[in-house]
Parts: C-alpha cells; sequence; structure tokens
C-alpha cells in the first residue's frame, strides 16, 4: 500500500483514536456495535456507486432506485395493503427491478450517448414515479417476519443488516479483484480510447456495471423497509451524494481508474464515525454538517493533488 491509499485508514484510525479519548461512551463496545449497525445501508448503497466511479462516471439515481425497491418489497412481502407474501422471493423481485433501472442508466448512456450525470438523474425521477404510484396515499406496513428480522435479530452482537453489507462488502472486492467487469471497469475509467482500440467493446460492460449498481441500490432500498417497517418513497433520501461522499473520501477518483470497494469501505467507516463522535462529543447539530464538509474538502484535495500534473484543465 503506497502512502497516498494509506491515508485514509490512517485517518480513521486518528479520527477514532481522538474521539475515544473525548468521550467514554464513544469507545464502549456497544457504541461501536451501533457505528457498524448504522453503517451497513450507507456501506451497500457506496459498494455499487464505486464501480460506475471507477469507469470514470458519475451516478445519480441511487434515491429513485431505493424508493422504488423499497415499495416494490413492501407490496410484494406480507403487508397491510394486500394479500401478497412472496418472502424471500418478493425481495429478490425488488432488487432484480432495481437492477433493470440500473441497466436503463447504462442504455441510455452508451446508446444516445448522453453523460451519465443526467441519464442517471432522469432514471432517479423514473423511480420516484414508479415509486410514488405504488405507494398511492397509502403507507404499506410490512409484517412479514423473515424482514423484518433484518434490523432487529442479532448475530455476534451485530444485527443482520450489518452482516449483509459485510458480506455486499466481500462480493463486491471480489467482482472488484477477480472478474473481467471489475478489471473493465477499471480500465474504462483509466483510458477508454485504449481498451476500446485493443478490441474490447466497452459499451456492454459499462450497461453491466450500471446494472451491478442498481441491484446494490435496491438491496439497500429493501435494508431500509427492513429498518422502517414500512415502503417509503423517501426510502433513499440522501443516500446517492453520501455514498459519492464516501467514495471520494476513502480514495476512488471521482475521474475513475482509481480506488476500490475496500477503498471506500473506509470512506463509510469515516463519515459514520465522525457523525457519531461529534454527537458523542456534544457537537451542536448546527456545526456537524460544516466539520463533515471540510473534512470532505480536505479528503478531495489531498486525493488529487498527487495527480495535478494530469488536470491541468478543472471542468
Amino acid at each position: 500500500m503506497s502512502l497516498r491509499e494509506a491515508g485514509p485508514p490512517v485517518a480513521l484510525v486518528a479520527i477514532f483514536a481522538v474521539f475515544a479519548a473525548l468521550s467514554s461512551q464513544f469507545r464502549t463496545v456497544g457504541n461501536i456495535q451501533n457505528i457498524l449497525d448504522a453503517a451497513a445501508v450507507l456501506a451497500v448503497v457506496a459498494c455499487g456507486i464505486t464501480f460506475v466511479l471507477m469507469m470514470g462516471s458519475i451516478d445519480l439515481s441511487a434515491a429513485g432506485v431505493m424508493a422504488t425497491s423499497a415499495l416494490a418489497v413492501a407490496l410484494l412481502v406480507e403487508n397491510n395493503r394486500n394479500d401478497n407474501d412472496l418472502g424471500l422471493i418478493g425481495i429478490v423481485l425488488a432488487v432484480l427491478l432495481a437492477a433493470a433501472l440500473g441497466a436503463l442508466s447504462g442504455l441510455l448512456l452508451v446508446l444516445l450517448k448522453v453523460p451519465s450525470f443526467m441519464t442517471t438523474l432522469g432514471v432517479s425521477a423514473i423511480g420516484l414515479g414508479l415509486a410514488t404510484l405504488m405507494f398511492a396515499g397509502v403507507q404499506p406496513n410490512i409484517s412479514d417476519a423473515g424482514l423484518e428480522s433484518w434490523a432487529v435479530d442479532r448475530l455476534l452482537g451485530f444485527t443482520y443488516l450489518t452482516w449483509i453489507a459485510a458480506g455486499c462488502v466481500l462480493v463486491g472486492w471480489l467482482i472488484q479483484r477477480y472478474t473481467r467487469l471489475g478489471r473493465y471497469a477499471y480500465a474504462i475509467g483509466g483510458a477508454e480510447e485504449v481498451l476500446a482500440l485493443s478490441g474490447v467493446k466497452v459499451a456492454p460492460y459499462k450497461v453491466a456495471v450500471f446494472t451491478l449498481a442498481g441491484a446494490f441500490y435496491g438491496l439497500g432500498g429493501v435494508m431500509v423497509t427492513s429498518q422502517l417497517g414500512a415502503g417509503l418513497v423517501q426510502a433513499g433520501k440522501g443516500y446517492d451524494f453520501l455514498a459519492i461522499t464516501a467514495a471520494v473520501v476513502g480514495g476512488t477518483l471521482l475521474t475513475g481508474g482509481r480506488g476500490g470497494v475496500l477503498h471506500t469501505t473506509v470512506g463509510v467507516l469515516l463519515i459514520v464515525v465522525l457523525t457519531n463522535g461529534l454527537v458523542q462529543v456534544g457537537v451542536s447539530p448546527y456545526w456537524q454538517g460544516g466539520v463533515q464538509g471540510l473534512i470532505v474538502v480536505a479528503a478531495v484535495a489531498a486525493a488529487v493533488v498527487p495527480l495535478r500534473h494530469r488536470n491541468q484543465v478543472v471542468k
């Protein structure tokens, strides 16, 4: 690991040590469990967005995709709106619907040559529209014991949501490290033209990456539904920008070609530890956003300074 890559983990340890010294409550086992539980949904969403960022693209569809999957799963498992009780099948169908929306983002990108910023923003609006139609003015509350247990039951001190997030991080790392999709995502972000000239059809891999990201977002929406006990249109509100922030803070470049799932996981923990620590030491909520913003700006600056010779033009 280079000194540049070691920065986020070192910062995480330093921030944790500072808050542990300032607050005895922060360093308790119970609070550490709370930190990891709170990071679960963000870690899953950030895993998906990491693959998009590695290609040098941007994805703002997470909020809409999560909303669609949240309402879909709430209406497919046992609930107060209908007689459906599909259980695990309902969860899988909700994630597949989210993956389809992700594929739509990828297809719009490669077929219409529209920048990913705009295509994913449009798909987010589509997802929010679908979720609003499914909501239909009546909140669907879930009563499926299996899905409810994700946020309630614990294994070795952590909720099932935390273990699901850990599994997603592992799967994401395996895809990134050992599959052609992961390697080509890096290559597209690093030098897409060179990859295309070498005979690789780039478009299918772009669509596949957005589809994979949509599946991660969909699972995140299902996890939020488990936490809330209901399907809400606002289930994914704020997760898109928060996930991008976590990825960038962890060391994944917005220009692509550097970073990865493990980097992003460190970024997620940085954000959650920072939020939890500021609360524990009694910092006013009015200041917390500003402190977090300063840290994000510092992290982005530290990431791009070593590459300033490549960024003569700032867009």
